[in-house]
């Protein structure tokens, strides 16, 4: 059911309990499992589903064009997430080139192909978060971080022990391996998970990944089961559990309607559910090259309320537009805001 908010961008509360009151399975805490070191590995490169094997370390690229070197277009503060990540405060946003998934409308292309990125270390990631909490970020969210998971989490306990205390946001396309999940449940408070396909012919055609439902519902499976259902804090900022997001894509309202009944039927409300119609056409395309209708957004959102689903984000008015595309200048990536663009 849609509720009315103030969000300039999301509508409708999606509910999230504070903290302690989360509903988890038999009352228990999260899970937490500790992968064996040798399970998963950037070199041969097994962290994403596609598992290419490329010696990134060696200076092969992987099929998400990544090699050893840790790429950020931009780490900023946010105000386009759903409330109880951006709030007023803003989000703490950490842009990394290259992708695993790479989509042929991807809103965010020229850094997904990495054709711009500053090279950062470990040691400077840490730093980034830091200067983020600095500034007031409700949260650090990383942002298509799967190809660098491990540099990631090793940035991440480093910040943690240099005095990091925000939440930690991993904002995914969904396609990832249960394994890497289970590897950062000591790293990530907040799963941003998209499930972006029900069908998989569609995943095949725009992804090149044709087992995106089976991979990504598995991935979110776990997901909840490390996190637990949704928590927020005295501010109304969200501190753990999933959201899950599906983006409504022109000529695609039975993808949307069969992600939507296969997500309330495997998860009901374990998670969080954010609808949008933000899709920005940046191809010349006959499908995608033109924004989701008025009409089709609805008839997925009458879906959605037929199915049961009592609370979800939404986004109000014509939210495709360039606003959603950061600029991708380096902001906070280096201490001076300078320095080489390595253009991959």
């Amino acid at each position: 059911m849609r509720q009315q908010g103030c969000e300039p961008s999301f509508v409708g509360a999606g509910y999230c309990p504070p903290d302690g009151y989360g509903r988890r399975a038999g009352n228990s805490p999260p899970l937490r499992v500790e992968a064996s070191a040798s399970a998963i590995s950037s070199s041969p490169c097994n962290l994403c589903p596609r598992m290419c094997g490329a010696r990134r370390d060696e200076g092969e690229r992987g099929v998400c064009g990544a090699d050893g070197r840790m790429m950020v277009a931009r780490a900023a503060l946010h105000f386009w997430e759903e409330p109880p990540l951006s709030g007023e405060a803003g989000s703490g946003a950490v842009f990394f080139s290259h992708c695993p998934l790479r989509c042929v409308y991807c809103q965010n292309a020229m850094i997904a192909a990495g054709e711009v990125g500053w090279e950062v270390d470990v040691e400077r990631l840490a730093g980034i978060c830091l200067d983020l909490q600095g500034q007031g970020a409700l949260n650090v969210n990383f942002v298509t971080p799967t190809h660098y998971s491990l540099l990631v989490r090793d940035a991440v306990a480093t910040a943690r022990s240099r005095g990091l205390a925000l939440p930690v946001v991993w904002n995914t396309s969904g396609y990832e391996r249960v394994e890497v999940v289970e590897a950062l449940a000591d790293t990530v408070d907040v799963w941003l998970a998209d499930f972006k396909y029900a069908d998989p012919d569609l995943a095949r055609e725009c992804s090149r990944a044709a087992d995106y439902p089976e991979v990504a519902l598995s991935a979110i499976g776990k997901m909840v089961e490390l996190a637990g259902e949704p928590t927020c804090d005295g501010r109304g900022r969200m501190t753990g559990g999933v959201i899950v997001r599906h983006l409504v894509l022109p000529g695609a309202v039975d993808n949307s309607k069969r992600a939507l009944a296969a997500l309330w039927e495997r998860f009901g409300d374990a998670v969080l559910y954010s609808i949008m119609n933000q899709y920005t056409p940046v191809i010349d395309h006959p499908i995608f090259g033109r924004p989701t209708s008025p009409e089709e957004y609805e008839a997925v959102l009458d879906f959605a309320d037929g199915l049961g689903i009592e609370d979800y984000f939404w986004q109000d008015g014509p939210a495709a537009a360039e606003s959603f595309i950061p600029s991708w200048t380096g902001e906070g990536v280096l201490p001076d805001k300078t320095g080489n663009c390595h253009n991959c």
